[in-house]
């Protein structure tokens, strides 16, 4: 079950800084690249749980991360709660009928029933977990509600979050009402990744720089923090790790019943470490550009190092790997954080 991760999730003292990389099951290995054109589109390869668990465990063979994170997407939970998903080429995901009104949510399948309809998942997670090493531990993930709620409404990503946001001020009510059918998918899903075998969850909200500060608890931090209370009433030996992307304005008002909190690479780690480093493992938080650079690379694991030297800390990026990094540079980052947390 990959102990050495969990227990450093889990803030208990390890032989080592464990490593894992964000988007593993990376655009920019070749091996992932050969697999998607035998799936033939995207979502295709999110719902094969041979190839999705076969693009998961790429990275871990080739990089010899400390942990695998389970290759799908975050847009199956409204998939499968009854919004048609597209991947268009040069336009990415996109639903054919967005959420404009309280019949269009009405429409929508939740809660339990939603859940289970996301049953390749779980079959991946129980293929990845036949053939995962022991010492590798396997994370689980869901975008976070105010996330999902972005491209259920806007019906594609967006730059400006314009009817979103129009939504959150015109019509914060019914903004809610989305967000807690979609809470209440996202605790039966997590749950039933845990029940199929993950030994971490992680929930993203990659789109949290869109809230201005004084609303983001409301509109998505409360949100995520009901998952976590769920998930962690019936599964406290399961760590889970919180990923807030451009929020270091929020610091100070982070709370919750979780375990690691993802830093981004536009939060300064010693401001992190100084709010929340007692409370919290923290994680992260190198910029992914400097992976095209190796030098670039060894200048902030050293002095990620250095910062977290007396904290609790996984090394990571502080946000998804780019699809032409080269993976020589990937390989030199996992090495480079491994040798240089077996020196502290």
């Amino acid at each position: 079950m990959g102990k050495i991760f969990v227990d450093a999730c889990l803030g208990k003292e390890t032989p080592y800084t464990p490593v894992w990389m964000m988007r593993q099951a990376g655009r920019y290995l070749p091996e992932y690249r050969e697999v998607r054109s035998q799936a033939g589109n995207f979502l295709n390869l999110c719902h094969d749980p041979k190839r999705a668990c076969e693009v998961t465990l790429q990275p871990v063979d080739i990089l010899d991360v400390d942990a695998a994170i389970l290759f799908s997407d975050i847009l199956v939970v409204p998939n499968e709660m009854g919004m048609k998903l597209d991947f268009v080429t040069g336009e990415g995901p996109v639903f054919e009928s967005p959420i404009k009104t309280q019949e269009d949510l009405d429409a929508l399948i939740g809660g339990n029933e939603a859940a289970d309809k996301l049953t390749y998942v779980y079959e991946t997670i129980k293929l990845i977990k036949e053939q995962l090493a022991e010492d590798k531990a396997l994370i689980g993930f869901t975008g976070a509600p105010w996330t999902l709620a972005t491209y259920m409404i806007e019906g594609q990503g967006t730059k400006t979050y314009n009817i979103c946001k129009k939504m959150m001020y015109s019509d914060p009510e019914l903004l809610h009402r989305i967000l807690a059918k979609v809470t209440e998918v996202v605790k039966f899903y997590m749950e039933k990744q845990i029940q199929a075998g993950i030994d971490v969850v992680q929930i993203f909200d990659s789109w949290a720089a869109a809230i201005e500060p004084a609303k983001y608890d409301e509109f998505s931090w409360q949100y995520m923090v009901q998952i976590a209370d769920y998930l962690k009433a019936k599964y406290p030996h399961i760590p889970i790790i919180m990923f807030p992307k451009g929020v270091p304005a929020f610091l100070d008002n982070v709370y919750g019943n979780f375990d690691v909190f993802g830093v981004d690479w536009s939060t300064p780690m010693a401001l992190a470490k100084e709010k929340l480093g007692k409370k919290y493992v923290l994680q992260g938080n190198m910029e992914p550009c400097r992976l095209y650079s190796q030098e670039a690379t060894k200048e902030c694991v050293e002095a990620l190092a250095d910062t977290m030297k007396e904290g609790r800390h996984i090394f990571n990026l502080g946000h998804g790997i780019l699809p032409d990094v080269p993976v020589e540079n990937a390989k030199y980052f996992v090495n480079l954080c491994q040798e240089t947390s077996r020196r502290k």
